[in-house]
């Protein structure tokens, strides 16, 4: 009996039209992943159904002249996950990074996500995701600036003004009614400035460039982070004032006693037990930190200064209500998240179903009967 295969493809302009930059309703989405993380209902990769991902790390040096050679965010990366409820589906987040892109015209990273039957492995979709990526990461402090920032905030502190920080912002925004003020910093002024032009002709807020990293963040009361990897940029205890939301999407390093201090919620922790699994694991786990988000905070784990990762919050666990967010006007609360798969699998199923409803894409033939002979 024949069984033809097709699966939708998805470009770039696609997405768009099946609603990527909708921030509201990424923000939806990436909430709804959340209680599944919370439930259990996802897995992962790795042995511990919770792994980051599996990448390629290219060697300093190589005798064969083809073979890359290690370089500035120079990678590929694989990111699986299962991803139930509603969702029921398996995917793949595939993405390589190289620092020397743009000077080819080309964004650092160039990801594409493939959408598979749970059962028999078939693609239903593969797509551009860059934007959806993108929309994803932003989603993700939108959803907590939902749940955990005080909702009189007016005054956001912008800490690297990149393009995922344009994604946060845009979704941290619709959060958060009262805002009047973006403040921009940036090790880069011309990149700060040029956020503020485009945050001023998107989001219509006030703002300014603020260059001085301490008078950027005294005012603030929500501070979005997705800084350099290569140049994480050191924070203060003191100048972080009562009441802030800290959202960290990227590397901060800051005194021992802002960590020990304020509450922390994380994305999920089973992830960031997963982390220091794999450093244990790596044979070097101080080194293993230093290339994660959470390092710092697992340290003063380790060290005994703060509770252990089973005794910690998940920010599910706060929207589903076992567990509390913000409970005083004058705590400060960071919120960690360091990228799963399962919001690009989830926020690329909605957009592929929005995509079959209204007739958005390409179908492609993957066999119009599988050669088994």
């Amino acid at each position: 009996m024949a069984h033809k295969t097709e699966f939708l493809y998805l470009s770039e302009q696609d997405t768009i039209a099946a609603g990527v930059l909708d921030a509201e309703k990424c923000i939806d989405n990436a909430e709804e992943v959340f209680t599944l993380l919370s439930q259990g209902d996802y897995l992962m990769g790795g042995s511990n159904h919770n792994s980051h991902g599996m990448g390629i790390v290219f060697p300093k040096e190589t005798p064969f002249p083809n073979m890359p050679v290690a370089g500035p965010d120079r990678r590929f990366v694989a990111m699986p996950a299962y991803l139930g409820g509603r969702f029921d589906v398996c995917g793949n987040k595939w993405y390589g990074s190289n620092a020397e892109n743009p000077k080819k015209g080309l964004p650092r990273s160039v990801l594409t996500v493939t959408l598979n039957d749970k059962d028999t492995g078939e693609p239903l979709s593969f797509m551009s995701a860059n934007l959806l990526s993108a929309a994803r990461t932003g989603a993700v402090p939108g959803v907590a600036a939902r749940h955990l920032a005080r909702k009189d905030s007016e005054v956001i502190m912008v800490l690297g003004c990149g393009q995922i920080n344009r994604s946060c912002l845009r979704s941290i925004m619709t959060q958060l009614p009262n805002i009047k003020k973006v403040v921009c910093f940036d090790i880069f002024e011309a990149a700060a400035q040029k956020f503020l032009e485009w945050e001023k002709e998107e989001l219509g807020v006030d703002g300014v460039v603020e260059l001085d990293l301490e008078a950027a963040l005294k005012d603030a009361d929500v501070i979005t982070v997705a800084a350099s990897r290569l140049k994480p940029l050191y924070v203060k205890d003191e100048w972080m004032k009562d009441g802030v939301t800290l959202l960290i999407t990227g590397p901060m390093q800051t005194d021992d006693s802002y960590w020990m201090n304020t509450k922390l919620i994380y994305d999920n922790v089973r992830l960031h037990e997963a982390y220091v699994q794999e450093a244990i694991e790596s044979g070097d786990k101080a080194g293993y930190y230093k290339g994660v988000i959470g390092g710092p905070i697992y340290t003063l784990i380790d060290e005994g200064k703060m509770p252990p990762l089973a005794e910690s919050t998940s920010i599910g666990e706060v929207i589903m209500g076992s567990k509390p967010g913000r409970t005083d006007e004058k705590e400060r609360i960071t919120f960690v998240a360091c990228g799963m798969a399962t919001f690009d699998v989830g926020l690329g199923y909605d957009l592929y179903h929005t995509a079959l409803k209204e007739g958005i894409g390409t179908k492609l033939t993957l066999w119009d009967d599988p050669y088994q002979k």
